[in-house]
């Protein structure tokens, strides 16, 4: 046990350094399209920590619908919203939070992931990205809908690159908007999510 401990600040490093999209094939990669330097920020927070979090139900890669009430009780959530498929940012930001899924179970949650991409788009691209342990879900009809319940819809369309964590009672703890140009600092994530097992 002690050894692990040890080993998760190499796996924060590793991941906060890596600018490869840790090992994917170069087939994948020469698939990325790259929008280019984007404006940060384009959008306007709807909720704050301490409320209840919006309930919303969506499609998931897996076939099923996935809600966020279904883990009420059972598991904290965290959500990563990231903007669009088949670029550089997102295509590196996911397939890391594999390498820290023990992580996310010591601390009781789970992860969803969410993106304006319709179904074959997020099927297309998970496929090349390799096996992802999280529910991946299409937030592409009503374009964008959950994204705007939570104020992370882009005027372009696309929803920011922003992580929320949300307690067992649905209650939102962690809300964080990223540069949408930069990976999201994941030691802050588990710092909330170690602080949460621990109540």
């Amino acid at each position: 046990m002690k050894l692990q401990f040890k080993i998760i600040p190499l796996i924060i490093v590793m991941l906060a350094t890596s600018s490869g999209a840790f090992g994917l094939s170069e087939a994948f990669k020469n698939n990325i399209y790259n929008p280019g330097q984007l404006k940060p920020k384009d959008s306007m927070l709807k909720v704050k920590i301490g409320e209840k979090s919006p309930d919303f139900t969506l499609p998931a890669l897996s076939g099923k619908a996935i809600s966020l009430k279904q883990f009420k009780g059972k598991k904290h959530v965290v959500i990563s919203f990231v903007p669009a498929a088949w670029t550089p940012v997102c295509s590196d930001q996911w397939p890391g939070y594999n390498i820290v899924q023990d992580i996310f179970e010591q601390n009781d949650a789970t992860l969803i992931g969410i993106t304006v991409d319709n179904i074959p788009t997020l099927h297309a691209w998970t496929n090349q990205m390799g096996d992802l342990w999280f529910n991946v879900l299409s937030d592409f009809w009503p374009h964008g809908g959950v994204s705007d319940q939570f104020g992370v819809l882009r005027t372009d369309g696309v929803s920011e690159r922003a992580l929320f964590v949300i307690d067992k009672e649905g209650t939102i703890r962690y809300a964080h908007v990223s540069d949408i140009n930069k990976r999201p600092n994941l030691q802050d994530l588990i710092k909330v999510l170690e602080k949460l097992s621990n109540q």
